[in-house]
């Protein structure tokens, strides 16, 4: 009988999957510009939530909430454990994680500034500056990953079936019928 570090020496079965072992973390991806900005919005984002829960406490759930979300987030990417669900679009999930967290905090902070304690405006601070975390990762992401891309000398982009949109071999824009 094998014990586990037996297991651990050896060289997976064939048929079996070699990240299937356990969950390795990816140092390389913590330190890219990616994991930085997910660990720099869980960091802000608990730092709001402490402060909430200092002041306010009817926010703090808000905050609670985006904590684990971006948790999750960083969790799943630094495991590569994404890639296993490859019927999702990550960059797409990623980016209206952004966009939800950024309407989020700018709502509450502005709502909480209102209390005029001092917690409740060190959350303010500290949620403009998430909010501009957010924003740069959004911008990040669909600038990598969601817009369309071009090769060089080419033009503008095709996209398939959008009005406008023309190839290149053909030169001739498609046309648009709208029947009501």
């Amino acid at each position: 009988m094998f014990s586990a570090w037996d297991r651990r020496e050896r060289p997976p079965e064939e048929g079996t999957a070699a990240g299937l072992q356990g969950f390795g973390v990816d140092k390389t991806f913590l330190s890219s510009l990616k994991g930085i900005l997910l660990e720099t919005e869980l960091a802000l984002t608990f730092v709001i939530f402490i402060c909430f829960t200092a002041s306010i406490s009817a926010y703090m759930a808000a905050a609670l909430l985006e904590f684990f979300i971006t948790l999750a987030f960083l969790f799943l990417y630094a495991t590569q454990y994404y890639q296993r669900f490859d019927r999702l679009n990550w960059p797409c999930l990623d980016f209206l994680r952004c966009l939800s967290a950024i309407i989020i905090f700018l709502v509450v902070s502005f709502a909480a500034v209102t209390s005029k304690e001092g917690a409740a405006i060190a959350a303010f601070v500290f949620g403009i500056i998430l909010v501009s975390v957010f924003a740069y990762d959004a911008f990040k992401v669909y600038q990598t990953e969601l817009m369309p891309r071009t090769t060089e000398g080419e033009g503008p982009a095709v996209i398939p079936g959008l009005p406008g949109s023309h190839d290149q071999t053909q030169g001739t824009m498609e046309p648009v019928v709208v029947i009501f």
